[in-house]
């Protein structure tokens, strides 16, 4: 189920979102993004707060505060439901537009009396938009592109979302008399990184009333199909739902079948037929009698096929089913595995918790160490200094006398557009572990950014790439590499790159895991948390490293503190030896 603060934050972004359309003063519009981003990270539930309480929370004032008791008291916001009504839904539509946002969708709005995405699209034909103010030849190539890309996208949402919207309907439908068991299925549980339509797979005697509830939910905006053991809807955040229901003998074999890739359907399905069986969502049958041989449960069915079972994070069909018949499926890493997050932010930089907050996060994780790897000074917005570091340093060693974990002062740096880095080597060998990443000049050529890449690479301080090809799923690409050089220089030189789990990056991605395992490198699976809830992200990221058919030797954050502590130091051992 969402939290209560995930609630409270949607409706300040939306505050922010329409006041920033409408024409809105700037200064209001940030007050209510930094609210929104400050209570979404804000450790505790604030259902409960009084407004006392909630004006504690960073940038929460009073007016924001009691907005919030108004949202939680009644459902909705009197001022925000005024604003709805003020705003075309066309406009409200041009800002989920990449690249375009609030200010310019309204500006496009009141010069151009552009109220729909076919309005804008014929708009850039035109080059119309190139004659605004603020606007231009390559702002307006960048915006078409930025569409290209979204269309290209397919509607499809970000893994986090469908996986967030999955649960709650889960947790809807579980509560039903008739319900023995519910899941999703699907690419979600493949945890692909984008996902189109949600599959809900429910085991039960009893369909009708099931079908029946799932028509009514609250958040279904449109029924596209309902049938006795099939409905399909479309929910008011534009994502289809289909909700299956089979009978529980059945559990099984339907889970296998609406999980699988096509290509990994396929594969099993002619293996039941090279063995005279039948496969389908009802069982394993065998072709000559018509009898059931089993189906109640994944693991008896691909025994039955003389397969062991294949994690769902596999089945995308690209090898998993021949490494299975040979026996040469790998132990995957798991969530279990990890003993701690190597790449996390405070609210010294951008993140919005304190460090005390964080650490006190990461404890309740159960891990055995925790890095704290704030940005670094030529990330101007971000106000660092070598003083800051150094203090925030002190206070890291302090806290890890009474915090029981082990702690990790790091940092963040900003590999330039020509590949330096934010200190000189002095400063940066007295910090425990350094991550070095790409935050701008995203358009590079292929030569300029895989030569930067490979400068931060070869410095003998810098232990882990973050989200090495710098994509944001459905608004950003990935920028252009030399993947294989990127790939032979990291497990050359013993760093690592990182597999971020932020749901909006998942980068580097499971196909790329894969590829650059071939050559040896090691991975960290780290959250980039700038929030505590963030941390829960882990699963992304592990998730991600298993599509990657990552094992636990591949993630360095799976090894124990004195070996990742060796790891690190060999980074600096082995380039000082060339």
């Amino acid at each position: 189920m969402a939290r209560s603060n995930d609630d409270a934050a949607e409706m300040l972004r939306e505050f922010a979102e329409l006041l920033a359309i409408s024409g809105g003063p700037d200064c209001k519009v940030r007050v209510y993004e930094k609210a929104a981003r400050s209570v979404a990270g804000y450790p505790a539930d604030i259902a409960e707060l009084d407004e006392k309480a909630l004006r504690k929370i960073p940038d929460v004032g009073s007016h924001t505060a009691r907005k919030i008791l108004e949202y939680f008291d009644t459902g909705s916001v009197g001022e925000l439901t005024t604003l709805r009504k003020q705003v075309p839904p066309g406009l409200r539509t041009l800002v989920t537009v990449p690249g375009l946002g609030p200010k310019h969708a309204h500006q496009v709005y009141e010069e151009l009396g552009i109220t729909s995405v076919d309005g804008l699209l014929h708009a850039l034909h035109e080059h119309r938009l190139r004659e605004l103010r603020g606007w231009g030849e390559k702002s307006e190539d960048n915006l078409a592109r930025s569409l290209r890309e979204a269309h290209s996208a397919g509607g499809r949402v970000q893994l986090g979302y469908a996986l967030d919207l999955a649960s709650q309907l889960l947790y809807r439908i579980s509560g039903l008399p008739q319900v023995r068991l519910a899941a999703y299925a699907g690419s979600l549980r493949r945890m692909r990184d984008t996902v189109g339509d949600i599959d809900l797979l429910v085991a039960a005697v009893d369909a009708e009333p099931i079908m029946a509830d799932v028509a009514g939910l609250p958040m279904v905006a449109r029924v596209l199909a309902h049938g006795p053991t099939k409905t399909s809807v479309l929910t008011t955040t534009g994502v289809q739902v289909d909700v299956r229901v089979v009978d529980p003998s059945v559990w099984g074999a339907a889970m296998l079948y609406f999980t699988g890739s096509k290509p990994h359907n396929i594969q099993v399905r002619e293996l039941a037929v090279r063995a005279g069986l039948k496969l389908s969502e009802y069982g394993l049958f065998d072709v000559a009698t018509g009898r059931l041989i089993v189906a109640e449960t994944e693991e008896e069915v691909y025994q039955r096929l003389g397969l062991p079972w294949i994690p769902p994070t596999l089945r995308e069909g690209t090898g998993e089913v021949e490494a299975a018949l040979e026996g040469r499926l790998p132990s995957l890493a798991d969530i279990g595995d990890i003993r701690g997050d190597l790449h996390t932010h405070t609210d010294l930089t951008d993140g919005v918790a304190s460090l005390t907050e964080m650490v006190a996060a990461a404890k309740k994780h159960r891990y055995e160490y925790y890095a704290i790897t704030d940005h670094a000074p030529l990330l101007w917005m971000q106000r660092m200094t070598t003083e800051k570091a150094l203090e925030q340093r002190r206070r890291i060693r302090a806290l890890e006398r009474t915090a029981g974990i082990t702690l990790l002062h790091g940092t963040e740096l900003n590999i330039q557009p020509d590949g330096s880095l934010d200190w000189d080597e002095e400063f940066l060998s007295t910090f425990d572990i350094v991550v070095a990443s790409v935050h701008s000049r995203f358009r590079q050529s292929r030569e300029e950014m895989t030569a930067r890449v490979l400068r931060a690479i070869e410095h003998p301080c810098v232990h882990v790439i973050g989200h090495p090809t710098g994509r944001l799923i459905g608004s950003r690409p990935p920028v252009d590499l030399d993947h294989d050089a990127v790939f032979r220089a990291a497990a050359r030189t013993g760093t690592a790159l990182e597999i971020n789990s932020s749901p909006e990056r998942l980068d580097l991605d499971g196909d790329l895991v894969r590829r650059a395992r071939h050559f040896g490198v090691r991975f960290a699976v780290s959250t980039d948390a700038h929030a505590v809830p963030h941390l829960d992200y882990l699963r992304f990221g592990v998730a991600t490293a298993q599509r990657g058919w990552a094992g636990p030797d591949d993630v360095i954050n799976t090894y124990s503190e004195a070996r990742l502590r060796r790891f690190l130091r060999e980074k600096s051992r082995a380039l000082t030896r060339r």
